[in-house]
């Protein structure tokens, strides 16, 4: 961006020690947009004080959350909700200058590795089997129950890089290539887990009244692709002394995913020197909900 004078004065006054002055000159500067973010990154450099190039560091953040914000606020108000661009919004939070293309063609590659293994004469089991012998063998998938220490665990590029995810991010990954395959593999609402089940052919959210528990083949265990029974379900239920309520079966649309996810990468960052991040990522799950 051109630096005209009202940009070289904010730029001069970004190490002013009033914080009330900072707070002006900040938000004036996230005005203008990711195109000052060059004029930033040129002051970064060529400044001594640790301080002052934390306060740029700050900067650039804001500017890429605005920008989060809006591109966030644009998938929500979609005709349709593309998770796996859910997810590559979400991973932006953390990496702004994120590269999607490599990640598309990536989860296209293991997409076509699973349809030439499959065939229209499959169970659903034998569906689901396919799915982790090339996603968790020959693709070498690792999965491990959520925790809070790494917040790369979560983001859809990390995964596939590092071959590497916990509960929700695995669970992602099936569910996008579950919908290129047009197979019916939906996330339901388990309390304190990330479930996958496999539901009948036939079944539509939208205008089935029953219980959709009975329209649920088997379910899917998203770190590792192990299948598990109504009977495990049953049974866990009944260890965490919950009732078995019809509510929970019910799928969550690619809108609650992303919104489970960013709940979830937010308890990452429960230190008091990112506490700015948990909460912005509690007002994007937010910003879903409007």
């Amino acid at each position: 961006m051109h630096q005209n004078a009202e940009i070289s004065a904010l730029l001069t006054l970004i190490d002013d020690p009033d914080e009330e002055v900072f707070t002006t000159v900040s938000t004036r500067i996230v005005h203008y947009g990711k195109g000052i973010i060059p004029n930033l990154e040129n002051l970064w450099e060529n400044t001594l004080s640790e301080a002052v190039q934390e306060r740029i560091e700050m900067i650039i953040h804001k500017l890429h959350y605005s920008d989060l914000v809006r591109d966030l606020t644009e998938w929500r108000d979609s005709a349709y909700h593309d998770l796996l661009f859910g997810a590559l919004l979400v991973a932006r939070f953390q990496y702004p200058d994120l590269q999607t293309s490599p990640v598309i063609q990536e989860i296209e590659k293991i997409r076509r590795n699973v349809w030439l293994e499959l065939n229209s004469f499959l169970t659903p089991l034998e569906q689901a089997n396919v799915i982790s012998s090339i996603v968790y063998n020959y693709y070498n998938l690792k999965g491990a129950e959520i925790a809070y220490k790494n917040p790369d665990d979560f983001f859809m590029h990390k995964v596939l890089q590092t071959r590497k995810g916990n509960t929700l991010s695995n669970g992602i990954l099936y569910l996008v290539l579950a919908e290129l395959l047009a197979i019916p593999v939906k996330a339901i609402n388990i309390p304190q887990q990330f479930v996958l089940a496999f539901f009948n052919e036939d079944y539509d959210a939208g205008t089935y009244n029953g219980n959709p528990q009975k329209k649920i083949h088997f379910y899917v265990d998203a770190t590792s692709g192990q299948p598990f029974t109504h009977k495990d379900i049953e049974n866990y239920f009944k260890r965490i002394s919950v009732p078995l309520v019809p509510s929970y079966f019910k799928p969550m649309n690619a809108v609650r995913v992303i919104q489970v996810l960013l709940e979830e990468l937010a308890r990452c960052f429960d230190e008091p020197a990112k506490m700015y991040k948990h909460n912005e990522l509690l007002q994007l799950s937010d910003l879903l909900s409007e």
